[in-house]
């Protein structure tokens, strides 16, 4: 089974996340096939990035006890091919965004979310930090007490609650999330492009002013942070269900 669905048609680029199995987490291979679209999308007017199953997306595959800084790399690149495609992006959250999914959603232009699912940051239970410039998009769109609470406190943000501090764009019953997804892409690609590629451009050159130096900054102590004694101590206590025991080490 292919990891990653790729559709072009009308002007539409589709991708998604097809690994149900494992709630949609990302691998390095995923992270350069979406860029790879993204950077060369000819005569395509919007994307539309959504998930296979019950979750948009769990986070990345990472190998285990460690952390990978070719997978943020890739991960980094993604999210520049996001924010910098000349077209808009619409997130299709079908379910959960965890971790980078959360990210990916956050950098693109749109999201819509239905009412029961949610945002997890939850890096911080196992002794890390956000990556994907989780720090710089989650700030920029609800502010520094609402970001440090997300990021610090690794607790569930209700997409109801998401889309009132002004993080999402959309949120809708799950009944209504189809049609409105449908209804929106349509609307962009029969839109007129250059005009979305300029505003788009303007308002991530307003928002997004460290977006280079957060992606920076998030790899460099990403990896501090997976060679810390707490991330080891954070990953055992995951896989054993108890309470970690961090020591700031």
């Amino acid at each position: 089974m292919t990891d990653l669905l790729v559709d072009r048609t009308d002007g539409v680029l589709t991708l998604t996340l097809n690994a149900p199995q494992r709630l949609n987490s990302v691998t390095t291979e995923m992270f350069e096939q979406m860029s790879d679209a993204l950077e060369d999308a000819e005569g395509v007017r919007v994307a539309v990035l959504t998930g296979e199953g019950r979750a948009f997306c769990s986070g990345a595959v990472m190998a285990p006890g460690a952390t990978n800084t070719g997978i943020l790399e890739a991960a980094d690149r993604l999210i520049h091919a996001l924010t910098g495609a000349p077209f808009p992006v619409v997130a299709a959250l079908n379910g959960l965004a965890a971790g980078i999914g959360s990210s990916l959603a956050l950098a693109s232009d749109f999201q819509v979310a239905k009412e029961d699912d949610y945002f997890l940051q939850a890096f911080v239970n196992v002794g890390l930090m956000g990556d994907g410039a989780a720090h710089e998009l989650i700030a920029a769109s609800i502010g520094r007490a609402r970001a440090t609470r997300m990021l610090m406190l690794g607790e569930r943000l209700p997409n109801p609650e998401a889309y009132a501090a002004g993080l999402i764009t959309h949120c809708v019953p799950a009944g209504e999330w189809q049609a409105t997804v449908d209804g929106l892409v349509e609307k962009l690609a029969s839109g007129p492009t250059m005009a979305y590629a300029r505003i788009k451009s303007a308002i991530n050159a307003a928002a997004l002013l460290h977006l280079d130096e957060t992606l920076a900054t998030e790899t460099v102590e990403q990896g501090v942070l997976g060679a810390s004694h707490d991330f080891a101590e954070g990953v055992a206590a995951f896989s054993e269900k108890r309470q970690a025991k961090f020591t700031g080490a």
